[in-house]
């Protein structure tokens, strides 16, 4: 006990020159290295206990709840009693205790504890910040496509096919065809069809024709399938229904064979338009590839009229071509049950013959004019009495830009369309032409 009282004594008179936050420090220095000999002092006083503040700090405490007059007053003379609002006259030796809570309601750092912190605040760690609230759920709108939807259908080409008939014996037909072709986002085709047509013959008004047609072109597995209905509107007869398909069959790689029906007003003339005659015709086709430059092309027509009539029609034509140049063979055959011309209109021979040999040449005659020229030379046969056939060709196109063709075409023909009578002769003059613009 003497040997700690003197150690005390030498304690106070250190304090007694230093200022008091110099004795704070020191003490702490004390406190913290020699906790283990003020433990073995602090035995000697009753076994004191620990007290820890709320900033964590441990301060010795005697049995009887008080703090050790010394470290009491050491405590008071930093903080001050103004700050641990005791009265001034106060005994350090009153409880120690209510000491210890007045420190604990101190809003002070936490100096008694030696940490870096405690030297430099801002190196303090920061209590974790409260857990900010859930985002509110986002309310996205349904986010529309930069690209437009592609279109149902996209317009191909638009093709104008002009034709211009006149024969020697007054008879004139008219036809302006326009044909709008548009492909579908499957790969079908559809067509949209109209025109301008007009018809005229001596003995006969005249008769004008509006067609409006809608045509679909598409695949089946192998099949190639188009088909097509409209109307034929008439500026002083009924409206007729027309009707026409025509599938196509691959057999091996060079041959296809195809079906085609049609049924419609028979525009053979202004008189068979004012009869309202009327027909089916169905029949096969057959085209074969024999090689590159050779083909074969046939077909056969059945006919069957609403004025009781049947006709058939046979056509054949071989072709070779030699460079820019070709050679082709013609057959054709057409024969009905009954001769109706006189009171229907049309040319419908019992018996009627033609065969001919074509020879063309086909070429550039500049960089965007192409031409054909072609004449035929053969035989026709009408009643059994034969005569001569022959017909010359001319047909050019022009590439008026990359999305623009114009065709020209003429055509002289002897070849009978009609009954010329005894003594005469029969041609016919035919100007074509068709514009295509791509799209």
């Amino acid at each position: 006990m003497k040997n700690w009282l003197q150690r005390y004594t030498f304690v106070k008179l250190i304090w007694g020159c230093l200022q008091p936050q110099w004795i704070l420090i020191l003490s702490l220095g004390i406190w913290t290295l020699g906790v283990d000999k003020l433990q073995a002092v602090t035995e000697n006083s009753a076994s004191p206990q620990q007290v820890t503040t709320e900033n964590s700090i441990s301060l010795p405490v005697l049995e009887n709840g008080n703090l050790p007059p010394k470290v009491t007053e050491a405590i008071i003379s930093v903080t001050g009693r103004e700050n641990l609002h005791l009265p001034p006259d106060s005994s350090v030796d009153g409880s120690s205790l209510e000491l210890h809570d007045k420190l604990k309601s101190l809003d002070t750092p936490p100096f008694l504890m030696a940490a870096p912190q405690n030297f430099n605040p801002e190196l303090r760690t920061p209590p974790p910040p409260p857990p900010s609230p859930p985002p509110p759920p986002e309310v996205t709108s349904p986010s529309e496509s930069s690209e437009p939807e592609p279109p149902v259908g996209v317009i191909e080409n638009i093709q104008i096919d002009f034709r211009n008939d006149t024969d020697n014996f007054g008879q004139r037909n008219q036809f302006i065809e326009p044909t709008a072709q548009f492909r579908l986002m499957n790969g079908n085709i559809i067509r949209l069809k109209t025109g301008f047509n007009s018809f005229e013959q001596k003995g006969v008004e005249s008769i004008t024709n509006i067609p409006i047609q809608v045509g679909w072109e598409g695949k089946i597995d192998q099949l190639t399938v188009q088909t097509a209905v409209g109307v034929d509107l008439f500026n002083r007869l009924p409206t007729a229904l027309n009707f026409n398909t025509k599938v196509d069959v691959p057999i091996g790689q060079n041959v296809t064979l195809s079906g085609a029906v049609e049924q419609g007003p028979y525009k053979f003339n202004a008189q068979t338009l004012e009869n309202q005659i009327t027909a089916w015709r169905y029949g096969p086709n057959l085209y074969w590839q024999i090689d590159r430059n050779t083909s074969l092309f046939s077909l056969l027509r059945f006919g069957s009229y609403n004025d009781g009539n049947f006709e058939q029609q046979s056509f054949s034509r071989l072709e070779r071509k030699f460079g820019q140049f070709s050679v082709a063979a013609n057959l054709f055959n057409w024969s009905y049950t009954r001769d109706r011309e006189q009171q229907s209109g049309y040319f419908s021979p019992s018996d009627f013959l033609v065969y001919n040999a074509e020879l063309a040449w086909e070429g550039d005659v500049f960089d965007f004019l192409s031409c054909r020229l072609a004449a035929t030379l053969g035989q026709q046969r009408l009643r059994g009495k034969f005569d001569n056939a022959n017909t010359y060709q001319a047909r050019c196109t022009a590439k008026l830009s990359p999305n623009l063709e114009a065709d020209l075409g003429y055509a002289f023909s002897n070849v009978q369309n009609r009954e010329a009578g005894a003594g005469s002769s029969y041609n016919n003059n035919s100007l074509t032409g068709q514009l295509r613009v791509k799209f």
